[in-house]
C-alpha cells in the first residue's frame, strides 16, 4: 500500500474555499462518484466552517492510501489546529476523519495547488449539478416506484376482490356439498329404516304383531299417533259407516286410494283424548296412507311428531304404509290357511275307542309359529277281532296339502287293517302307496297292536321317533330297535314287525316328533325328557285319570307357548283290572 499526504493551512475563508476546491478537483480527478463526492465534500466544508468559526489557523491533512494492484484508495482528511511547525515523525490525529472512496488513481501531481477561487465555486456547482441531476434520477426512479406500485396496489386489490370471491364461492360450494351430504346422510337412514321396517313387520304371520310392530317403529320419532282403519272390521258398510267415526282425510284416503293431508283436531281421530295439547295443535299435521294390496284393505293414519312432515319422510311412510298392506294381506291369508289347515285337521282325528283292559288319550296341539300345520296324525280304532289298532304318524310338508295326504293315509290304513294284516304289513303296503300317489311326499308312522288278554303288544315303525314304555313297577325304557324307512322313500321295501311285553299297569305312549324336537338340541334330549316326565307318574295317577297324566307329560315337554311344528301324543295305558 502507497500513500501520499498533504497539508493544507486554513486561516481564512479564501484558505478554506481553495482547499476545498483542490480537493473537489482530486475527487473527481479519481473517478469518485458523484454521491460519494458530495457527501464527503458537503461534510468537508461543514467542517471547515467549524474551523473558521473558532478562529486562529488550522491545518488541513490530507492523506491518499492506494492498494496495488487495482491501485483502488481513498482519501482521508482531517483537520487540527496549527501550533507551529509539525515534526515529520508526528502521527496524524485519529478523529475526526472523513473518507472517501478513490476508484482509480488520483493525479501524479496529487492535490492542485492553490486553485482560484472561482474555480472553486464552479466546481462546488458541478457537485450540486451531480447531486441534483442524481436526484432527479431518484425521482424519477421513485415515480416509476409509485406508479408500479400503484399498478401493484390495484393488481392486489383485484386479487384480494378475487379471492374473496374464490372464497365466498367456496363457502357456497361447501354449504352446497354439506348440504348434499346431509340430504344424502338421511336419505340413506330413511332407506335403511324403511329395510329394517319392512324386514320387522313381513317376518310376521300374526295381524296383530304386525300392527303392534308398526306402531312400535314409527312413534314416537316418525308419528306422534298412529291409527289403523281396517275396513273389514267395521260393522255395516264399508264406505258409509266409517265416515261418521273417522277422520275426514281417512275417508278420502279409503275412498280414493291416495295418501291425504289435513290439520290434526282434537276429535277427529278416534282415541286422541290421552294425547297432550301440542300433539293435537292445528299445526300438527295429519297424514293418512291407504293399506293397499289388490283390494284396500284399511287406512294408516299419523299424526306428525313435529310441525310438518318433509317430503322424503311421507314418501318413505307412504312406502312403509304399502309394505305394511302387504304384510297385513299375508298375515290374514296366512290365518285364514291355517285355521283351515286346522279345521281339516281336527276333522280327522279320531274319536277315541274304550276297549276292555286298555286306556287311552290324545293330545293334538297344532304348531304356533309358521305354516305348519297338517301334517301330524293319530288313529286309534278297534278290528272285527277285537285287536286294536293305536297309530301315529306325520306327513312331510305342512298346510292343506299335507293335512289332505294325512287324511288318505288314514282311510288307506283303516283299509288295509280290515284284512287282519299286522302292523308291518300295513305299512309295507302304505309304502307303496305313497310312492305311487305322492312321489315327492314323505310320512313316518307307528303302528301297535293290542290284543285283549295278551301282554304282549305287536308294532312296527316306518321312520318314526321311537315309543316309550312305562312299566307297572315305573320303570321306563324305550323301543329303540331300528326303524324301518319312511314311507314313499322312492326304494321297495318291506317292514318287519316286533314285539313287546306290556303287563297290566304298564303303558306305552307314542309321539310325533314335534314333542321332543327342538331345532338348536336335536331329538335325543327331548326322548330323555319325555322318559324322565313318565317316570315321574305313577301306576294309580294313570289309571284314575289317563287325560289329566297326558296333560303331565306334555306340561315338561312344552313349557313355552311358541311351537314350530304339530305335537300329537297317543297314550295307552293296560289296566290292573280289567272292568268285567
Amino acid at each position: 500500500m502507497t500513500e501520499n499526504a498533504d497539508i493544507w493551512k486554513i486561516a481564512s475563508t479564501a484558505d478554506a474555499a481553495r482547499a476545498r476546491a483542490a480537493v473537489a478537483g482530486l475527487v473527481v480527478a479519481a473517478g469518485t462518484p458523484a454521491l460519494d463526492r458530495a457527501r464527503f465534500l458537503t461534510s468537508l466544508s461543514t467542517r471547515l466552517r467549524h474551523c473558521l468559526d473558532q478562529g486562529g489557523t488550522w491545518e488541513l491533512h490530507l492523506l491518499v492510501r492506494q492498494s496495488p494492484p487495482t491501485h483502488e484508495g481513498r482519501l482521508d482528511a482531517w483537520l487540527r489546529p496549527f501550533d507551529g511547525p509539525t515534526r515529520d515523525d508526528e502521527p496524524p490525529a485519529p478523529e475526526p476523519t472523513l473518507t472517501c472512496p478513490l476508484p482509480r488513481p488520483p493525479a501524479p501531481d496529487g492535490v492542485p495547488a492553490h486553485p482560484s477561487p472561482s474555480h472553486a465555486l464552479l466546481s462546488a456547482d458541478e457537485d450540486t449539478a451531480a447531486v441534483l441531476h442524481l436526484l432527479d434520477e431518484q425521482e424519477r426512479l421513485v415515480q416509476l416506484h409509485r406508479e408500479e406500485l400503484h399498478q401493484t396496489n390495484q393488481g392486489v386489490l383485484a386479487l384480494h376482490s378475487d379471492l374473496e370471491a374464490a372464497a365466498l364461492a367456496q363457502r357456497e360450494l361447501l354449504e352446497a356439498e354439506r348440504s348434499a351430504r346431509a340430504e344424502v346422510e338421511r336419505a340413506r337412514r330413511l332407506l335403511n329404516f324403511l329395510a329394517d321396517a319392512s324386514a320387522a313387520i313381513t317376518s310376521s304371520l300374526s295381524p296383530t304383531e304386525v300392527l303392534r310392530r308398526l306402531t312400535d317403529l314409527l312413534v314416537p320419532d316418525h308419528a306422534a299417533r298412529l291409527d289403523v282403519w281396517l275396513l273389514d272390521e267395521e260393522e255395516g258398510d264399508e264406505q258409509s259407516g266409517p265416515v261418521r267415526e273417522r277422520s275426514r282425510a281417512a275417508v278420502v284416503a279409503a275412498r280414493t286410494g291416495r295418501p291425504q293431508h289435513a290439520a290434526a283436531h282434537p276429535g277427529n281421530l278416534p282415541g286422541t283424548d290421552d294425547l297432550p295439547p301440542a300433539a293435537m295443535s292445528p299445526d300438527r299435521p295429519l297424514l293418512a296412507i291407504p293399506l293397499m294390496t289388490h283390494r284396500l284393505l284399511g287406512v294408516l293414519t299419523l299424526i306428525a311428531p313435529g310441525p310438518r312432515f318433509d317430503a322424503d319422510t311421507c314418501l318413505m311412510l307412504v312406502e312403509l304404509g304399502r309394505r305394511a298392506g302387504v304384510a297385513l294381506d299375508n298375515a290374514r291369508r296366512y290365518e285364514q290357511h291355517r285355521d283351515t289347515a286346522e279345521a281339516l285337521q281336527r276333522a280327522q282325528l279320531t274319536e277315541l275307542p274304550d276297549p276292555d283292559g286298555l286306556l287311552l288319550a290324545a293330545r293334538y296341539l297344532p304348531a304356533t309359529q309358521g305354516m305348519n300345520i297338517g301334517g301330524d296324525w293319530y288313529d286309534a280304532f278297534l278290528q272285527p277281532d277285537g285287536s286294536l289298532l293305536a297309530v301315529i304318524g306325520d306327513v312331510t310338508g305342512h298346510g292343506m296339502h299335507a293335512a289332505v295326504v294325512m287324511g288318505q293315509l288314514r282311510t288307506a290304513l283303516r283299509a288295509y287293517a280290515v284284512e287282519n294284516q299286522t302292523p308291518a304289513e300295513i305299512l309295507t303296503h302304505l309304502h307303496r302307496m305313497l310312492r305311487h300317489l305322492q312321489p315327492q311326499l314323505y310320512a313316518t308312522a307307528m303302528i301297535a297292536r293290542f290284543r285283549p288278554g295278551d301282554p304282549e303288544v305287536v308294532w312296527a315303525s316306518a321312520g318314526h321317533p321311537p315309543a316309550v314304555v312305562r312299566e307297572a313297577g315305573g320303570s321306563v325304557r324305550i323301543l329303540d330297535e331300528a326303524p324301518g324307512v319312511m314311507l314313499g322313500i322312492p326304494i321297495a321295501y318291506t317292514y318287519t314287525d316286533h314285539v313287546t311285553r306290556l303287563a297290566p299297569g304298564s303303558s306305552l305312549v307314542l309321539y310325533t316328533d314335534g314333542l321332543v324336537e327342538r331345532r338348536t338340541q336335536g331329538i335325543d334330549p327331548g326322548i330323555e325328557r319325555l322318559r324322565q316326565a313318565l317316570a315321574g307318574l305313577s301306576t294309580p295317577e294313570l289309571e284314575q285319570d289317563l287325560d289329566a297324566a297326558a296333560e303331565a307329560l306334555l306340561k315338561p315337554l312344552l313349557h313355552d307357548s311358541e311351537r314350530d311344528d304339530d305335537v300329537c301324543l297317543l297314550l295307552c295305558h293296560t289296566v290292573t283290572q280289567p272292568s268285567s
